[in-house]
């Protein structure tokens, strides 16, 4: 899908230098930020993207919106897998991080301009970037990831700017109770939280939103093999297996020449036995249930039944390892390796009910399990994509905190503390690098002067009152900066955060900063856009591809 943007394309042979490239690079990087700058804050605005198939997107979140647009220009390139990285790293923050890369490259125009070297520029942004961090460390508070009220509080900021913001509640206890579940000790104070491994979203149209809900156990869009197994058993015992419960035929040059008809009854009896042998060795461990990642034969099946084993078979690997973290049982390889210890007896329901028109199998009431399902029920496709992207973010931000229990104000209070006391600092820098260090204080009042904006007030009068309460609060308090002021993306009003209840992790705040610094700073070190030579032939595109034409 084409985004609505002109982008110098850099083709074979087209070439920029110096002061060309560097003004390439910082407009095509602040096209992306104007792209994305209206999807910050509660009341942000939607995208509806256009895929080449012609099915659409509606979204607020950067980095889906950022994934499907298409550039051209390598910068913008760039900016975009700052989003990706940002997402990667915390999940949560994608606009903040292109919005702030955009601005510092915006405001090092003017330091250009003065005709300041970039590498003095660099040099300024790097040290400017150092202070940032400790000031965001002086305003940010610790918090307890035991208390329930105080994570709710947290992950609803974080999905307050979302399209899901009026399930809110629903939505944080779902993230909270899933990043629970899968947080587990690997000794020691270590803790494991693998959300993307273990916390599988299923999604299901029809229903309500309300509907939508955490298993305590694992859920699969599986049906039985046969009519007769059952399909509900209490307190089952599972096996697991990555085998084939098929006859093993021989390989490809395999040749059976049969000339009288018992030799082909006894081919047929020799394939009943393999199959025969591999159903004894399972029933052999007494199980009530049997999952494998491949294919069940006919003849096992009937085996099974006669032992009133029920039997699921080509399950993905994902989900076969998500059910041996929920019920304890161990994957097994060869069906005559299977002991009494590798059978999992912590689930406590196993059942199969039909949602819509579609047969889904549920083990639920698991004992501690370690892995979960959250099952998402909505009106529509569409809808639920955008509640699994909000519920992402808001799991993102549970992990965080729990991994870097530390809170910051919200609401561009964490921004405008930085730029208030960043400015102060710069009147100590010497030189020419006080311009640079300058404006990278200007570039952090973005965030809160894009809230208002999209919160539809003025941003001269609003931000004029948020930058004197926090010179205020800076010479209240002296060194300590206690800078909770920041804006209500609602109203466009300046509140106090500490009191309004809008926090944010502060490794999302540290990474942002860390992120839109290092970006900006590598795309000022660019002096020449080559375009790499076209391989004349296949066969040719390995050597010489960055010769000049």
């Amino acid at each position: 899908m084409q985004a609505p943007v002109m982008f110098v394309n850099t083709g074979n042979g087209e070439r920029q230098t110096g002061r060309q490239a560097q003004m390439s690079n910082i407009t095509a990087a602040k096209t992306v930020a104007d792209i994305i700058r209206s999807c910050l804050g509660p009341k942000a605005m939607l995208k509806m993207l256009l895929d080449p198939m012609g099915g659409i997107v509606l979204t607020n979140d950067g980095h889906a919106i950022l994934r499907e647009i298409e550039v051209a220009h390598p910068a913008a390139k760039s900016m975009i897998e700052l989003a990706r990285t940002q997402d990667e790293e915390v999940g949560d923050g994608t606009t903040t991080v292109i919005i702030l890369a955009g601005e510092m490259l915006a405001l090092s125009l003017p330091q250009l301009d003065r005709h300041i070297h970039p590498v003095v520029i660099i040099q300024a942004y790097k040290r400017a970037l150092a202070d940032a961090l400790s000031v965001i460390e002086e305003v940010s508070i610790p918090v307890d990831i035991e208390n329930n009220d105080q994570m709710r509080q947290l992950i609803g900021s974080s999905i307050g700017t979302k399209f899901t913001s009026r399930w809110s509640d629903l939505m944080c206890d779902l993230a909270l109770k899933a990043v629970r579940t899968v947080s587990h000790n690997v000794g020691g104070a270590k803790q494991e939280v693998d959300i993307k491994r273990y916390a599988r979203v299923e999604k299901v149209p029809g229903g309500e939103i309300e509907d939508s809900c955490v298993l305590d156990g694992v859920m699969l869009n599986k049906d039985i093999t046969h009519p007769k197994m059952r399909r509900r058993i209490e307190n089952p015992r599972i096996v697991l297996l990555d085998c084939t419960l098929e006859y093993k035929k021989g390989e490809s040059q395999t040749n059976i020449e049969i000339t009288k008809e018992e030799d082909w009854n006894r081919v047929l009896q020799i394939e009943e036995e393999q199959v025969k042998a591999m159903c004894d060795a399972i029933i052999a461990v007494k199980p009530d249930l049997v999952i494998t990642e491949k294919g069940v034969s006919d003849l096992a099946q009937h085996f099974l039944v006669k032992h009133n084993i029920t039997a699921l078979r080509r399950v993905r690997k994902t989900d076969n390892n998500r059910i041996a973290r929920a019920t304890g049982a161990t994957i097994v390889n060869s069906v005559y390796d299977l002991t009494e210890r590798d059978v999992g007896t912590h689930c406590g329901l196993f059942e199969i009910s039909k949602i819509g028109d579609e047969y889904f199998t549920f083990l639920t009431k698991c004992k501690d399990p370690k892995a979960c399902t959250i099952l998402l029920r909505g009106p529509s496709k569409d809808i639920l994509n955008e509640i699994d992207r909000n519920l992402a973010d808001a799991m993102a931000v549970a992990r965080n905190v729990i991994f870097h229990p530390f809170l910051s104000p919200g609401g561009g209070a964490t921004e405008m503390a930085v730029s208030v006391r960043l400015a102060q600092k710069a009147k100590a820098v010497e030189g020419v690098a006080q311009w640079p260090y300058r404006a990278v204080a200007e570039a952090m009042e973005v965030i809160p002067r894009t809230l208002i904006q999209n919160a539809g007030s003025s941003p001269i009068r609003v931000l004029t009152q948020l930058r004197a309460k926090h010179a205020e609060e800076a010479n209240k308090t002296g060194a300590q900066g206690g800078g909770a002021w920041g804006i209500d993306g609602d109203a466009g009003k300046v509140v106090d955060m500490k009191e309004f209840g809008v926090w944010e992790p502060q490794a999302v705040k540290l990474q942002s900063i860390k992120t839109a610094v290092e970006s900006a700073c590598l795309l000022l070190r660019v002096d020449d856009i080559v375009g790499a030579k076209a391989a004349k032939q296949a066969g040719m595109g390995t050597g010489g591809g960055g010769e000049e034409d």
